[in-house]
C-alpha cells in the first residue's frame, strides 16, 4: 500500500462524500483497502481536514485507559475510537488493548526508546583480565 498525502486523503475522502461512488469502488481505484478509507472518512467528518495533520504524540496511561474503557462500554471499534479520539492509527489502540489484557496497567507505561548504553571498561579492569 502506497503512502498518501493529506492533500491525497482529503481528495479520496471528498470523492466519497459526493455520494456518487461506493467506498469499495473509491478504495480499490486509490489502492487503499475499505476499512482504512472508512476510518479516513470517520476522521474527515469529527475533525475536518485537520484531522489529517501529523500529530507525534506521546499518550499518557490515563487516556490509553480512557480510550479502552471508552470501547468497552460503548462497543466502538478500534476505527472508530481512533477518530473519534484522534489517534493516528486504530492498530495503535489494539496494541494499548493487547498490551492491557497481557500485562495490565504496567504495560501501557511508555518505553525508553533508542540504544542502551553500554558500560565504559576501566582500566583497572582491563587489568585484571590480563
Amino acid at each position: 500500500m502506497a503512502k498518501f498525502t493529506t492533500e491525497e486523503k482529503i481528495q479520496i475522502v471528498l470523492r466519497y462524500l459526493k455520494r456518487n461512488e461506493s467506498i469499495y469502488k473509491i478504495a480499490e481505484e486509490a489502492g487503499v483497502s475499505s476499512p482504512i478509507l472508512s476510518g479516513w472518512i470517520r476522521l474527515y467528518e469529527q475533525f475536518g481536514a485537520e484531522g489529517f495533520l501529523k500529530s507525534y504524540t506521546s499518550y499518557s496511561v490515563e487516556f490509553k485507559l480512557n480510550v479502552l474503557k471508552y470501547m468497552k462500554d460503548t462497543g466502538t471499534s478500534s476505527y472508530d475510537a481512533a477518530a473519534i479520539f484522534n489517534i493516528s492509527s486504530p492498530g495503535l489502540i489494539r496494541n494499548w488493548r493487547k498490551l492491557f489484557e497481557t500485562g495490565g496497567i504496567d504495560a501501557l507505561h511508555p518505553k525508553k526508546k533508542g540504544r542502551s548504553f553500554m558500560k565504559k571498561e576501566t582500566k583497572s579492569t582491563v587489568k585484571k583480565q590480563l
